[in-house]
């Protein structure tokens, strides 16, 4: 199983700081079983910080072990929005960071 809050914390490492140049949003992922978190990205800047700060414009909600499964890729995002497994606020503002977050 995939941790949800070490994932979360490597962001910042991961992503291209050229993919997120010029780029600006604020996202919350509320995890069951791991926590709440902040994920800000501010013009080539990505940072995650525990706990909900700032005004969102994209908050996910699901388990860590839903969260685990969809970054395994053992779970289809749309089947798990459907089935009321995992639950976006704004799904247009995560489809346009997902790829980029290693989300899909």
């Amino acid at each position: 199983m995939i941790d949800v809050k070490k994932f979360l914390h490597e962001l910042p490492a991961k992503v291209s700081q050229e993919a997120i140049e010029g780029l600006s949003t604020l996202f919350h992922f509320d995890i069951d079983g791991s926590g709440q978190y902040t994920v800000k990205l501010d013009d080539g800047k990505l940072d995650v910080s525990e706990g909900l700060n700032g005004d969102a414009a994209c908050k996910v909600t699901a388990s860590a072990d839903t969260i685990s499964k969809l970054l395994s890729k053992d779970l289809n995002p749309m089947m798990a929005m459907m089935t009321g497994k995992l639950k976006i606020s704004n799904p247009g503002e995560m489809l346009k960071y997902a790829k980029m977050f290693g989300l899909m």
